[in-house]
């Protein structure tokens, strides 16, 4: 047992010490604070394992081994005790006390639950294959180890139960002519932990498993018995073993990794993305510069340097970027795999390949080449590769005495960036192209249905996103189709670059003020590009504002004075864009804020709604922002709107993925839609809620073509139109309102189906006559243009895949 554990716990400490220096060589990253959150977030993704009821009954199956690897790691330890003690029992357990007892029904009941779960992933690998899955003779290793393990145990417990029961016959005073002196020597090593506690019948307790198996042993001789013993000691106590070591080399890894990983998820708001923290490289001071010495004093007394704007940094950052003769080697963004952090690398090792990601997520789901579960597994197998190359870095980077540099040969930035990459020994190789193709990035929506799935909380689109940054601000390489939209928001404020002068076009009649004529109004109507510019989406507004009007609420707009958010840019990788505009605009709202203005800021469009209360805070614009959705339920609930008039017809609701899987709003739209008479609110069979697939929209995809003929917001629509039948698609978000109006356009369904906004619909509600919605006799649409690219009908995934 000593050789046994000292050889398998080295071998385990090489992997994993290899594996934890290699993490190390990701960048810095803060994830030690609300360490109560945390601990709770652990509790319920790890120990709970929420996200596994996604999936059923392959949820079922993982939380069934789950509790059985948890309770049975005491048992492993005495079974590893009883190696240097046979009557080792972890002092409080043995089989005859009433706590022992306990322990030995719940070791016999989970371990036949792990059988069970083990049963269950065997058919889904074997006789049922799940598309999503990687399917590798490695997965059923890793179950066979777990099956054996298990019986192993329970043969362990049914042939020592009859050894027990014979051992005063068969060792006894007397002896026993069939049985040895070895023999019994043998049986009493065996017996030793379980007293007298002898069993040749099943009994449902305390060992329901152990007493079946020592029926089934009854029969046989001593000899057998002693080597059934034997052999289910060794091999249970070996494969855990063996499991072990497997785990650093195999997506089993996640049996480790996954608490911590869990522990250590960003706790900022899921529409949060981090700022660029890429640091200058600092030029050696020329050998003719002036001393600083004796200027120190007069330092200290200095005020502290004034903080840069964002923007300003950035520009820094290019610049230094551009004049390098490597400029991918400094991080702005992410260009090659060591720019990642630390905690990125725990979610390159944390995968599971379950698939459940690219189950989700649109692109993938219409052909595109985008797979979340095979961009992290080609970045993590790329990490692999190098694994000699970044442990031997990190090494040499944090040996005492560092290799001396010539600081001539480092006079600018440009000179610093060699230095390093020559330093480090590592070699320069850009992710995007070499190992991860362009249109795998372009492809993503940002929806986060991925992250949403990901059971062991995985991030994809700060990665995505941060290889995009790297990607437009780098190398100047974006889809052609974003060039006018970069232009329409760095020159008009919008991504149609239409006139800064027509943006509160869409107001004419309403008499809404402005900011500019009562600058100390409470309330902002944050109207955005679309419902500014777009003729459907006006049409939001125009509804959005009677009703705070008739609730009486003291509001008014912007203006021209009002910019795009920037999200687009940011999302497409153009930061310094957005830095701009969102420096531009957070100027502007603390100005009126100053005033006594701007108290709360409602807004129609969920991408400006998450931009402006998730991502602004940074720019120090920090406000109560609120969707025009849960203002106008508020206002219900204050009973200053009163939707008394019918609005007849079936209407089923399109979540929005920034306004839900990004802001957890989900209630709120239905509520108001369950509030308006006569409506017959439905939902999308599965594809709804935090599952509801993405319009298409996000992530800049509004103002790009897809990779395909297959569309994302066709496949959403007739996800939709099948849940109604007949009736309305309702949304809360411009952009959603056109891509369904589209989607509904391409299968010449807009005649039968109309798309109304939540606002919309109250709006006609509170209005004096009643409105009728499409009439109910209308045929069924046929799904055959939904299908998948492997032909399959858009359904809900059969259960368990």
């Amino acid at each position: 047992m000593t050789v046994l554990l000292v050889v398998a716990f080295g071998a385990f400490a090489i992997a994993a010490g290899r594996r934890w220096l290699l993490l190390r060589t990701g960048r810095s990253a803060d994830r030690f604070d609300r360490l109560g959150d945390r601990v709770k977030a652990v509790w319920r993704y790890a120990f709970v394992q929420e996200k596994m009821d996604y999936y059923q009954p392959a949820g079922i199956a993982h939380k069934l081994i789950f509790i059985g690897f948890v309770v049975l790691l005491l048992r492993t330890l005495i079974l590893w005790g009883r190696g240097f003690s046979p009557s080792w029992n972890l002092l409080v357990l043995a089989p005859w006390m009433p706590l022992g007892k306990v322990y030995e029904f719940m070791k016999d009941t989970v371990g036949l639950m792990v059988i069970t779960g083990v049963c269950i992933f065997f058919y889904y690998r074997v006789i049922r294959p799940m598309k999503r899955t990687t399917l590798s003779t490695e997965g059923l290793v890793i179950l066979g180890i777990i099956f054996t393990m298990m019986v192993a145990d329970m043969v362990y417990d049914g042939a020592a139960f009859v050894l027990a029961e014979r051992d005063t016959s068969l060792c006894g005073i007397t002896g026993h002519e069939l049985v040895s002196a070895d023999q019994c020597k043998a049986i009493a090593t065996i017996v030793a932990p379980y007293g007298d506690e002898g069993h040749v019948g099943w009994s449902p307790f305390p060992s329901p498993a152990g007493t079946f198996f020592a029926m089934l042993f009854q029969g046989l001789s001593p000899t057998l018995l002693i080597v059934l013993a034997h052999a289910g000691f060794w091999i249970h106590s070996a494969l855990v073993l063996l499991f072990l070591n497997l785990l650093p080399h195999s997506k089993h890894f996640h049996v480790i990794t996954a608490i911590p990983n869990v522990f250590f998820r960003d706790l900022a708001p899921a529409g949060r993305l981090p700022l660029i923290s890429a640091t200058l490289p600092t030029p050696a001071p020329a050998a003719d510069a002036p001393s600083t010495e004796g200027a120190a004093e007069g330092a200290t007394e200095a005020a502290p340097p004034e903080k840069k704007p964002y923007s300003e940094t950035l520009m820094e950052l290019v610049g230094a970027a551009g004049e390098s003769e490597d400029p991918t080697a400094l991080p702005i963004g992410v260009g090659r795999i060591e720019h990642f952090s630390w905690k990125a690398i725990l979610d390159f090792y944390t995968c599971t390949e379950c698939g459940r990601c690219s189950d989700n997520c649109p692109a993938h789901r219409t052909g595109k080449v985008l797979s979340p579960k095979h961009l992290t597994l080609d970045l993590r197998n790329h990490l692999y590769s190098r694994e000699k190359e970044f442990i031997h870095q990190k090494k040499e980077n944090s040996s005492p005495e560092p290799k001396k540099e010539d600081a001539s040969s480092q006079p600018n930035a440009e000179g610093a960036a060699e230095a390093t990459k020559t330093a480090n020994g590592v070699q320069a190789i850009d992710l995007v192209s070499n190992i991860i193709h362009p249109d795998v990035l372009w492809g993503c929506t940002t929806c986060r249905a991925c992250e949403e799935q990901c059971p062991v909380m995985i991030s994809y689109v700060d990665k995505i996103v941060d290889m995009r940054r790297n990607l437009v601000l780098v190398k100047g390489e974006f889809p052609h189709e974003l060039q006018k939209p970069f232009q329409g928001m760095e020159v008009n404020g919008n991504p149609w670059n239409l006139s800064r002068m027509d943006r509160a076009g869409w107001a004419e009649g309403l008499e809404i003020p402005t900011f500019a004529e009562r600058p100390n109004t409470p309330v902002l109507f944050w109207v955005g590009c679309a419902a500014s510019y777009d003729d459907r989406a006006k049409k939001i507004a125009r509804a959005t504002a009677r009703l705070l009007k008739k609730a009486g609420v003291d509001f008014a707009i912007l203006a021209e004075e009002e910019n795009c958010t920037g999200d687009p840019a940011r999302r497409a990788g153009n930061e310094f864009l957005f830095a701009m505009l969102a420096e531009t605009n957070a100027a502007v709202l603390n100005g009126y804020k100053e005033q006594g203005g701007i108290r709360q800021i409602v807004t129609t469009c969920p991408h400006c709604f998450n931009t402006l209360k998730n991502e602004y805070p940074d720019f120090d614009a920090k406000f109560e922002v609120v969707h025009h959705t849960d203002y106008l339920l508020g206002l219900l609930a204050q009973k200053k709107l009163d939707p008394q008039n019918p609005v007849t017809g079936r209407v089923v609701y399109h979540d929005s993925c920034y306004l839900g899987r990004y802001n957890g709003i989900f209630d709120s739209p239905r509520d108001i839609l369950r509030a308006i008479p006569g409506v017959e609110l439905v939902e999308a069979e599965y594809w709804t809620r935090q599952r509801g697939l993405c319009c298409g929209a996000g992530g800049a995809q509004m103002f790009m073509e897809e990779q395909n003929q297959n569309r994302v917001n066709v496949k959403r629509t007739l996800q939709l139109v099948d849940a109604v039948k007949q009736g309305t698609v309702a949304s809360a978000c411009p952009f959603c309102m056109t891509m369904l109006t589209d989607g509904l356009k391409s299968q010449n369904l807009e005649e039968r189906y109309t798309t109304m906004d939540v606002a919309e619909l109250l709006d006609r509600s509170c209005e004096e006559t009643a409105i009728a919605l499409p009439p109910t006799e209308l045929p069924a649409v046929d799904l055959s243009i939904a299908s998948n690219v492997d032909g399959e009908v858009n359904a809900p995934p059969p259960p368990g895949e």
